[in-house]
């Protein structure tokens, strides 16, 4: 370990200020600036696939919660999206790959073997 970094966040909480404090551990020594590049790249990521997860599978509607099902689920998820996302023979939208793979075998296979 190099450094920990902190980020700062100014919120609004019932109409009241607050302030989130964040810290994050990193392997070498950054300038503000490239701290700052690196964190919002990392929340960018983050928001972007779960955003992906949320509109193509719904996943902030799944009250799934028994067990280790959710974990199991969230797995499943995140891999049936990557699949999607690798497969180009569909020039469309992921949800739409999704749904065409629900309805046609031949293409729902081509997506498992990634082909």
């Amino acid at each position: 370990m190099k450094a920990i970094g902190m980020t700062i966040n100014l919120v609004k909480q019932n109409g009241k200020e607050a302030s989130e404090v964040r810290y994050y551990i990193v392997s070498k020594y950054l300038t503000g600036r490239r701290f700052a590049e690196a964190v919002r790249g990392h929340w960018g990521i983050e928001n972007s696939l779960h955003w992906q997860l949320d509109v193509t599978f719904g996943e902030h509607q799944s009250r799934i919660r028994k067990g280790h099902a959710d974990i199991n689920f969230s797995l499943l998820r995140r891999t049936s999206l990557s699949l999607l996302k690798n497969n180009k023979t569909a020039r469309v939208g992921v949800k739409n790959k999704r749904l065409k793979a629900g309805r046609n075998d031949k293409y729902l296979l081509e997506v498992l073997l990634g082909k």
